[in-house]
This record gives structure tokens, sequence and C-alpha cells, in this order.
């Protein structure tokens, strides 16, 4: 019987779950620049053990040179949304993206578990460029609220602590806290749009405030030091008040003092 060398086999599904963390990030990262509700709220992932890849394949008749077949979650990202509605649209966005390919879903919000388990499950496949050239394996990616995550972590400890056995008394005080959760999920949809404008209005007046503050850090290397110790009181006294839209008229009027202090300055150079 052949060796198994399981860190060979299993380096290229590390490499999947780090570049797909970057990318997913980076996507939350995008809508906050650009002023966006960023539907992900946080991701994470994460490489199954060789113990659990090993129980999965015992369990299922996995043949080892079918595992790579056989057993499509030995990768997988998980993705935290703040709302329900949230759910679709990251889904929608995998679908659309030229860098996966979509195997299979398994949508477990309209087809509930029997235990109350609720999330949205893709097998993406996804390839990756090693020193033996590109590799194409399976990564399943999992999309849920953070209520449903919540409940869904709490069940799997209650899983591994009774063996997949759990009791029936635990098992239907985890049903009735899934009915709770699904309850919040729904009465959080309510004031999404409410929650969603807060969120854009801070976003857009922290990016604001960076703004300000890098167009004053450069005016005080090129303007008289005296005024702009002035600008800089006007923007606390501005940021007091909390007035976005005095905020971005006095961030507009400081790109225009910005932009002349660079042409001056780049004009005294050039004489």
């Amino acid at each position: 019987m052949d060796i198994h060398l399981w860190k060979e086999l299993l380096d290229p599904y590390e490499q999947a779950v780090s570049e797909l963390l970057v990318k997913f990030r980076n996507l939350k990262e995008e809508h906050r620049k650009k002023n966006l509700y960023p539907p992900i709220e946080s991701v994470s992932g994460r490489v199954k053990t060789v113990s659990s890849i090993l129980e999965k394949m015992q369990s299922k008749g996995i043949a080892f040179e079918d595992l790579e077949e056989g057993v499509d979650d030995i990768a997988g990202v998980r993705i935290i949304c703040q709302f329900v509605e949230d759910i679709a649209t990251v889904a929608a966005h995998i679908e659309q993206r030229t860098d996966m390919e979509v195997r299979s879903r398994k949508d477990y919000l309209a087809n509930q578990k029997k235990s109350g388990y609720r999330s949205f499950h893709m097998i993406v496949w996804y390839t990756v460029q090693t020193v033996k050239g590109p590799k194409r394996i399976q990564v399943e990616i999992q999309i849920r609220t953070m209520a449903m995550n919540f409940w869904a972590t709490t069940e799997h400890s209650l899983q591994y602590k009774y063996k997949g056995s759990i009791p029936e008394h635990v098992a239907q005080q985890l049903t009735r806290a899934s009915d709770a959760i699904e309850l919040l999920d729904r009465e959080m949809s309510q004031v999404r749009s409410e929650i969603m404008d807060a969120q854009i209005d801070s976003q857009i007046e922290t990016n604001l405030v960076k703004d300000i503050l890098r167009n004053i850090e450069n005016l005080y290397r090129l303007d008289n030091k005296r005024e702009v110790v002035k600008i800089q009181n006007e923007f606390y006294r501005i940021f007091s008040t909390h007035n976005l839209d005095e905020l971005e008229r006095f961030g507009k009027q400081l790109d225009i003092m910005a932009e002349g202090s660079r042409a001056q300055s780049v004009d005294t150079l050039a004489t």
C-alpha cells in the first residue's frame, strides 16, 4: 500500500482557503471604500483535519483514491452576513465570478434541517497554481447570518460532546432556539434599511475624515502653519456637530485648497 502524504495533499487546499479569504475580504473592503453597504460582515476558513477527513471517509465508505472527489468540504469558507437578504446577494455574486465554478447548492433556508440548522451551502471548483501546475479542487462555501452562525456553532459543539447522539431534551431546546433565531432574523430584516443607512453614513463619515486629515497634513507641509491650525480647528468644530452635509462641504473646499497648494508648489519648483 502506498504511503499517504497528507501534507502534500492538503497544501493546495490551504492555499485555496487563503486566496479565497483575501478575495472575499477585498470585496467587503471595496464596498466600504465606495461607501456602499457590504453584504459580507466577516469571512473565515479552514481545512479539515486528517482525523475529520478519515471519519467522513469511513462513514461514507469512500476509498482513498476517491478522496478528493468524494469529500467535497476538505476546504471550507464561511461567509457571515448581517441579514437574511444578504445571503442571496452573496450567493449571486459567487455565481457570477469567473475565478470559481459552482458545482452544487444546498439551501437549508428553504429546506431547514430537522435539527433546526439553517444556512446556504455552495460547492465550488477553484483552481490554485502550484509548483506542479494548476490544481482544480472543491471548496465548500457556507453563507449564513450572525444569528444562524451562533446557533450552528453551539449545535456543532453539542454534536461533538454527545458524539452525534444529542439527548432528546437538548435537541428540543436547540429546536426552540432555532425558532427564536429565525424570528430574530425576521425582526432584523424589518429594520434592515435603517441599519444599512446608518452604516453607510458612518462609512461616509469615516472616509471623509480620513481624506480631510490627509489634506490638512499635506497643507501643513506646504502652507502657512498658523492658517492650517485654523483649518484644523474648524474641522474639529464641524466634526463635533455630526452634520454630514457640512462635513462634506468642508471636505470639498479643502480638496480645492489642497489642489491649489500642490499646483503652487509645483510652479515654485519649476521656476
